[in-house]
């Protein structure tokens, strides 16, 4: 099969790979619209997480411009210079030196560096510790940098199976490498240190959960990260799957990864949580005293979980 992918024309791959693109493009609008909502609704301005929402536009107007461009791209390789270009379709599509290309993969690497920076700036928020995001800080300057020199290389290059060995190819593995690190190693930081906090205030039997957060947040990351580890593969063998999943699928699946994390804790939308149990206090020391303070620390770790846009009543 594996052969059988890789002998197959790039024309063809583009024709395939931009109509399942179109499709979960068309996902990630739905999406875009309901983290919207998620963030506008029932509120003020002043309560709008404006980083976060200001990088959820900036991701959707990323996708939709590749998307444009892949379908203008489709079109002049299919229609209007099908019988000009030396070669034919399949030809036109191994050529990385058109404008429209470049523009695609720039949009790319722009969203990739949006993306791993949001999984980056939440580490710093609810871990507090310049420390802790050391490496995840320095992994995704690696993936600027090799995005960079993937950009220019790419717009240099004039063969599709040239990438697959020449120094483009080094920079291009790399970049994908870097934002499969990144975004995974600050995935887990990420959600071992929500589990932490749910561990230090859980003799307060409240009505929310953490668990949903965990898992929203590890899903996506393996959403993410599965599909960049493809790319990693298909470029180890030499496959035109690397083509059709790093030029035209993780487009619509980094907005879709982004966006999952708000969407289905919208769908766990629930009251502002309560004590609905008892609290146990050690010898001499009141009762009282035990709810102020395990309600302080409750209320100081909400601050944190609002400011990388998860909103404290839509835990359960």
């Amino acid at each position: 099969m594996a052969s059988t992918v890789t002998d197959m024309p790039l024309d063809a791959v583009a024709l395939m790979s931009t109509v399942l693109e179109g499709i979960l493009y068309g996902f990630s609008v739905l999406m875009f619209i309901g983290t919207i909502w998620t963030f506008t609704y029932k509120k003020r301005m002043r309560e709008v997480n404006r980083p976060i929402a200001a990088v959820a536009v900036l991701l959707f107007l990323l996708s939709t411009m590749h998307m444009v461009v892949d379908i203008i791209q489709l079109e002049d390789g299919l229609v209007k210079y099908r019988n000009t270009f030396p070669g034919g379709p399949a030809a036109f599509f191994a050529d990385y030196t058109q404008e429209t290309y470049v523009v695609k993969v720039a949009a790319i690497v722009t969203q990739t560096l949006l993306a791993d920076g949001v999984v980056v700036y939440r580490c710093y928020i609810v871990w507090q510790s310049v420390r802790v995001v050391i490496l995840p800080c320095m992994m995704w300057c690696a993936v600027a940098v090799c995005g960079g020199f993937t950009v220019y290389g790419l717009s240099l290059a004039s063969d599709a199976n040239t990438v697959f060995t020449d120094q483009t190819g080094h920079w291009l593995t790399a970049y994908t490498f870097f934002t499969f690190t990144t975004n995974l190693f600050s995935s887990g930081l990420l959600a071992y240190r929500i589990w932490t906090i749910k561990r230090n205030i859980s003799r307060i039997h409240t009505r929310r959960g953490i668990r949903p957060i965990v898992r929203v947040l590890v899903d996506a990351a393996v959403l993410y990260s599965a599909t960049t580890f493809s790319v990693i593969i298909c470029f180890a063998l030499s496959n035109n799957g690397a083509y059709a999943i790093g030029n035209f699928l993780i487009n619509p699946i980094i907005s879709i990864s982004f966006y999952m994390v708000f969407i289905r804790i919208a769908i766990n939308k629930d009251t502002r949580p309560t004590v609905s149990g008892t609290v146990e206090t050690d010898r001499g020391i009141p009762l009282h005293y035990h709810m102020q303070t395990l309600q302080t620390a409750c209320k100081d770790n909400d601050i944190l979980l609002a400011k990388i846009g998860i909103h404290p009543a839509s835990l359960i």
